[in-house]
């Protein structure tokens, strides 16, 4: 059995507006492991998050191929890509994207609603990984009465409530100030061993970065 949990094997991204063809990507080789760690950097503008949004699922890539636990994305359809991010991948990004009139719990709830799993079941998970995070205390709060950093703590908790096998994180502490950043930095770190949830981290923070167990850097398209 294979301990793969993605992979990219000659991945392009062109993005052509009609008069001229930008080349994002070219020929990106990459593979996870299970539990694995890792960082993309790279300038700004280099493909960074393009290439995040194509490892899970959110766009496609102009030639090559990415499976995500073996399964080869090109062969799947709009509503077999989001049953397979939803069982397999967590995403965080800079800004939380929460729902601001559900409470802490509700929020960390909606990936389990949408697989349809019993309200029980999806509160004791719920509460069970946002107490994980330190945020027992914090359920009934409505997004607008906790900080900052409670806020990036229960996006964490809601891509983590489905236990994926990856987690997909788009600069997330690049809104926070730099202790609360290490703090979150930190978290994802604990939880990766807790959980054995491999990580995907697109940074521009070098020091965070070299914390993880590879680091690759986007140049010219090309992720070395």
């Amino acid at each position: 059995m294979t301990n793969t949990v993605l992979s990219c094997d000659k991945v392009c991204k062109i993005f052509d507006d009609g008069a001229s063809k930008v080349h994002v990507l070219n020929n990106i080789q990459l593979s996870v492991n299970a539990g694995e760690t890792l960082a993309i950097v790279g300038a700004s503008g280099s493909g960074k998050s393009t290439l995040l949004h194509l490892i899970g699922g959110l766009d496609r890539p102009t030639s090559g191929q990415i499976e995500i636990m073996g399964k080869p994305l090109a062969t799947l359809n709009d509503r077999e890509l989001s049953r397979l991010r939803n069982a397999h991948l967590g995403f965080v990004y800079q800004f939380h994207h929460l729902l601001p009139e559900f409470t802490v719990l509700e929020n960390v709830c909606l990936p389990l609603l949408i697989r349809g799993e019993p309200i029980e079941t999806v509160q004791k998970a719920a509460t069970e990984i946002l107490e994980q995070v330190g945020l027992g205390k914090r359920l009934s709060h409505k997004i607008g009465e906790i900080s900052g950093g409670e806020r990036q703590r229960t996006a964490i908790a809601r891509a983590l409530v489905t236990r994926p096998q990856c987690l997909l994180a788009d600069e997330p502490t690049g809104n926070l100030d730099q202790h609360t950043a290490h703090h979150v930095f930190d978290l994802l770190l604990k939880l990766n061993r807790e959980l054995g949830t491999s990580l995907i981290i697109v940074t521009h923070d070098l020091q965070l970065a070299s914390r993880l167990s590879r680091t690759f850097e986007l140049q010219d398209g090309i992720l070395v």
